[in-house]
């Protein structure tokens, strides 16, 4: 998913009819004073980064005024909160709390559901893992009938919401499903949803992520990369992400973990299946290995898709060994993987003979494939070993192999070991 920054989120939800505290975005500390001035009371200053929980990391602080405003800009930009490097805060005005509330919508991909579903809860300002169900009132959206004003209505009064302040509560629900629909998004949400103690119903937080294969339709946000990310996207990041832009068939997900590699013991990891490709990180964590990256291709890519993928992962200096990670019987037709990863063998291993390579392929097609395999591979000079689906559970067997084929590599080339 693509995150937007909060005064994105808020710039959206404010043309959807949500109220939004009144504010600015400022990239230096006298831009934050002359905001704060314009707006003429207390301000919030909000680091602008992609991570939840900023608030207790030192990244939302107050100024009582614009001299005050200045000097906690000056603090918060250019520093590093929760790795990730401020460049923007958000200076709005502070708002006076009476109470908090919770509106969110995500998509519910479960057999009994598969849609979008509407949270409202009354204990906002929190995760709302954490609140009591009892607290929480939902609804599955029919996506042909929509989300209508009454059904805001009726999540708030499921809760006993006060009648006064039911239209507002329902205005903010309605607008933020507006935004979610209109911008295509996997997960909307206002957090908390203050009530103001002059009676005012301001969104004093969002979190906004729209799906990846819509960001084109969105250039006015500046996405680079449509992945949400602990950390800003690498040039390797970028790169990945240009293979999955030009080609939707299938999944390419590159994530680089390490921008430099400064040490031994780094492997460029190529992972089949989501959650099924953890198993190989962990066994090679276990045996003192670490991943440079962590890559999957699934959901039946072409062999051009795998091809690059493979390339992205080989281009990284300093990785000691290449692990082809199935441990999945995949459904999708194997043999495409095949042959993207002989095409990227064979022109990667003559310019570093002996690398290890540690290859598992399994699910449909698995014969054809592993023959594929092995023919394609045959000659190259590295240390290439291949198996099928009965090794698709020993996942500390196959990381041993790949320790033992970088010993060897590192033996061959003098280094000590």
């Amino acid at each position: 998913m693509a995150r937007l920054y909060e005064y994105q989120g808020k710039q959206i939800l404010k043309a959807a009819k949500v109220m939004v505290p009144y504010g600015e975005v400022a990239t230096t500390p006298d831009e934050a004073s002359a905001i704060a001035e314009k707006i003429g009371k207390p301000v919030a200053i909000k680091a602008q980064i992609w991570a939840g929980g900023r608030g207790k990391a030192g990244g939302i602080k107050f100024a009582e005024n614009p001299a005050e405003a200045k000097e906690v800009a000056r603090t918060l930009l250019g520093a590093e909160i929760k790795s990730l490097k401020v460049e923007k805060v958000l200076v709005e005005e502070k708002l006076d709390i009476e109470k908090e509330y919770y509106v969110g919508i995500i998509v519910d991909p479960s057999k009994d559901a598969r849609c979008p579903v509407v949270m409202f809860s009354t204990e906002g300002g929190m995760d709302i893992e954490a609140v009591p169900s009892e607290k929480i009132a939902t609804k599955k959206i029919d996506v042909i009938r929509g989300f209508k004003l009454f059904d805001g209505i009726n999540l708030a009064v499921e809760l006993k919401v006060q009648n006064k302040l039911l239209p507002g509560i329902a205005q903010a629900i309605m607008g933020l499903f507006q935004t979610f629909k209109n911008y295509n998004c996997r997960i909307a949400e206002i957090n908390p949803l203050v009530l103001t103690k002059d009676g005012r119903l301001i969104a004093g937080d969002c979190r906004i992520a729209i799906d990846d294969a819509s960001v084109f339709r969105h250039p006015e946000f500046g996405i680079e990369v449509a992945r949400e990310s602990p950390t800003p996207p690498t040039e390797l990041d970028k790169i990945a992400w240009w293979i999955e832009e030009g080609d939707l068939r299938g999944t390419c997900y590159i994530a680089q973990m390490v921008k430099e590699i400064k040490e031994p013991g780094y492997v460029g990891y190529h992972g089949l299946g989501g959650g099924g490709a953890i198993l190989g990180v962990d066994a090679l964590t276990k045996e003192g290995l670490k991943i440079a990256n962590y890559a999957d291709t699934s959901g039946n890519p072409p062999a051009a898709k795998v091809y690059r993928a493979a390339k992205v992962i080989f281009s990284q200096p300093g990785i000691e060994a290449y692990f082809l990670g199935g441990f999945m019987y995949a459904n999708q037709e194997q043999w495409h993987h095949a042959h993207g990863i002989v095409k990227a063998l064979r022109e990667e291993l003559p310019k570093r003979p002996g690398f290890p390579c540690v290859l598992l392929l399994c699910g449909n097609k698995e014969a054809e494939s592993l023959e594929i395999l092995r023919e394609g591979t045959q000659g190259l000079p590295g240390r290439i070993e291949i198996y099928g689906g009965d090794k698709v559970y020993e996942t500390r067997f196959l990381a041993r192999r790949v320790k033992e084929l970088i010993l060897e590599y590192r033996k061959e080339r003098g280094i000590e070991v």
